[in-house]
């Protein structure tokens, strides 16, 4: 062998060497084989981004299983690994055991989603008339407010249609903050919530409600957002506003998948776009899965960074 083959050769090696080590490196998808289990939760919004995320997971090579789960009961999950990472937490919703797997470090917290969300209560326009006053809180006070929204249930008081029971929810609290006389009777699903407010504006029929954006309805329906009373606390407990959306995932994820674990961290998703495809999946009836496939297949400029990025 000549010393310029034995360079060449060692040359060659040096390159196989870097190569294998790059491709080492490049992405560690850990525990391929076992599935990415992620919640989910009772909103289409969340359907749309939790499905988005897990397409994108299998083409970085993952199994992915989707776990119905609610809302609160979700964290329990989390902190005992069953399920694997919840993509949209609504930060002012969480109830009493997230702070507690948090600071026992049994969930991690990775980031915002970037969502901008809305949350409050709303009515129909068309209440401005039968609440002089709205959007101001103080309107729902007046007598003839509370006459109009009252029904055999709750009379004297007026109806304050709430979110469903397994969501938690703080208007209750809220209206007895302020000695407010509205009994909050507890939806039955999002789909409910949707139903009454269509049919309110369909029959003109008194309404007053907890709500929350990006959802398709406020793109159907005319809707004002009650400027809302003080907040006795400064607390979510006492408070409604805006709130934060971020991804939570089981403490182990990250050294059990670390591309995904990457994926995820650099993950977001558009309130406009989401709306949008919420509106293709409840009120056109298309299905999920082929929405988000088509979302992705137009949008890879979106997402080919995340996956990039995971990729190493």
């Amino acid at each position: 062998m000549t010393i310029g083959n034995a360079l060449q050769g060692a040359g060659l090696g040096l390159a196989l060497m870097l190569a294998a080590t790059t491709a080492g490196q490049s992405a560690d998808l850990g525990a391929k084989d076992e599935p990415i289990k992620l919640a989910m939760l009772e909103w289409t919004g969340a359907h749309v981004s939790t499905h988005i995320a897990g397409q994108i997971l299998e083409k970085l090579g993952y199994k992915v299983e989707y776990v119905t789960a609610g809302n609160f009961p979700q964290f329990s999950g989390l902190a005992d690994g069953s399920l694997s990472a919840s993509v949209e937490i609504w930060l002012n919703n969480v109830g009493d055991i997230y702070p507690k797997v948090l600071a026992a470090k049994q969930i991690e917290d990775i980031g915002k989603l970037d969502l901008k969300t809305q949350e409050g209560w709303i009515y129909p326009k068309f209440m401005e008339k039968v609440c002089p006053g709205l959007p101001d809180w103080t309107a729902l006070n007046k007598p003839e407010c509370v006459q109009a929204l009252a029904t055999p249930e709750t009379a004297p008081n007026g109806r304050f249609l709430d979110y469903p029971s397994d969501w938690g929810s703080r208007a209750a609290t809220i209206l007895a903050d302020n000695s407010m006389p509205y009994t909050a009777v507890p939806s039955g699903s999002e789909g409910a919530l949707v139903a009454e407010l269509e049919a309110a504006e369909a029959a003109k029929t008194p309404l007053i409600m907890m709500f929350w954006g990006p959802h398709y309805a406020l793109a159907e329906n005319d809707v004002g957002w009650v400027t809302m009373p003080p907040c006795k606390q400064q607390t979510n407990d006492h408070c409604i506003t805006p709130p934060d959306v971020d991804k939570i995932v089981w403490s182990g994820f990250g050294a059990k998948w670390p591309a995904a674990y990457t994926f995820l961290k650099a993950f977001k998703m558009d309130a406009t776009e989401q709306q949008k495809l919420m509106l293709a999946v409840d009120k056109q009836g298309k299905d999920l899965d082929a929405v988000v496939k088509e979302w992705i297949d137009k949008n890879e400029a979106v997402w080919k960074p995340w996956l990039d990025g995971a990729k190493g």
